[in-house]
């Protein structure tokens, strides 16, 4: 039997803190060498693009999952979701398809607790203001994700469209209970805070090191394609780089056009996550250092959190829509 589920249906079967502890697991099981690493292809076309993500991943059983997102800006003016697709979960041991499952929440949901998983390793513990850079879909979650690991009390809102970032600010004052302001003036906002999150479509660089003060962890979440850039590369250079697959990054993430540009290699990448996660690696080493976390989204991480999905679904008749069952 397999299981059909809509985006309804994974807002009530995962919620941050699940999705946080799968995601973080599968860091671990990557880092550990517990876990093979995971594929990546990109399909452009001329007005958007997508991607399929997939791999293995063994939680009590073997797992396989591809997602397939397509990613179009121009959805907006089409009142539609920029970023919208499917997860095919499968049994890796006999190739039974176990569930499709819309992947809009899923991605949201694992995309922050991965962010989350890196602040609680790179940020510092005093950690206290972001910087939350683009205020779309992904934004909220960002910021909720990285409040279960770190206390903040103030979170600036940033967005070329001002109205965004005002509505992100008036939900998060009143759901986390924090100063939460709109600002225009990113390179204040950024200065000011000890995390900065990016989280745009952005093709140029948003985020320099001017932009950066001593001891900052920076988290860029957008740039998941070759085209997309949000981070300078003399920031990546200057700074401890964390990557969450690290040849996917320099394929797709902000670290390709360091690498590009001739700034940085490969090799002078610190750690993929799951490496520090494992205990392989350190973390933070100092105060004053600035760390980077180049997520691209690895595909480990919407297994991960699928299966939670998943299991809570079987285990739920309620929450079942059989496709096909044999």
């Amino acid at each position: 039997m397999t299981l059909l589920l809509t985006r309804t249906d994974v807002r009530s079967l995962l919620g941050v803190d699940a999705c946080f502890d799968a995601v973080e697991r599968a860091f671990r099981l990557l880092g550990s060498g517990a876990a093979a690493a995971p594929g990546v292809l990109g399909v452009p076309n001329a007005t958007g693009g997508f991607h399929i993500k997939a791999g293995v991943l063994r939680l009590g059983r073997d797992y396989f999952a591809a997602k397939i997102n397509g990613n179009f800006a121009g959805n907006d003016a089409l009142g539609m979701p920029r970023i919208q697709g499917i997860v095919v979960l499968a049994d890796a041991a006999t190739g039974s398809p176990l569930a499709v499952i819309d992947s809009m929440e899923i991605t949201r949901l694992r995309t922050a607790a991965a962010t989350a998983v890196a602040a609680r390793l790179l940020a510092r513990e005093d950690a206290a203001t972001l910087t939350i850079c683009g205020c779309g879909e992904q934004a909220a979650a960002q910021v909720h994700a990285v409040a279960r690991v770190r206390r903040l009390r103030t979170v600036l809102a940033h967005d070329v469209v001002t109205e965004r970032a005002t509505a992100l600010a008036q939900q998060l004052a009143c759901a986390l209970a924090v100063d939460a302001v709109a600002t225009d003036d990113l390179l204040a906002a950024t200065r000011a805070s000890e995390i900065v999150v990016t989280c745009t479509p952005s093709r140029r660089p948003l985020i320099s090191l001017e932009h950066v003060k001593p001891g900052a962890f920076v988290a860029g979440v957008g740039a998941d394609s070759e085209d997309k850039h949000e981070l300078d590369p003399e920031l990546l250079r200057g700074a401890t780089v964390v990557t969450d697959v690290r040849e996917q990054c320099a394929r797709i993430g902000d670290l390709h056009h360091a690498v590009a540009r001739g700034v940085m290699r490969v090799e002078d990448v610190h750690a993929d996550l799951g490496d520090i996660v494992a205990g392989r690696v350190r973390g933070r080493a100092s105060r004053d250092e600035i760390c980077v976390f180049d997520s691209t989204g690895m595909a480990l991480q919407d297994i991960a959190a699928a299966a939670v999905v998943y299991e809570r679904a079987a285990s739920d008749p309620r929450a079942r829509s059989v496709v096909f069952s044999e």
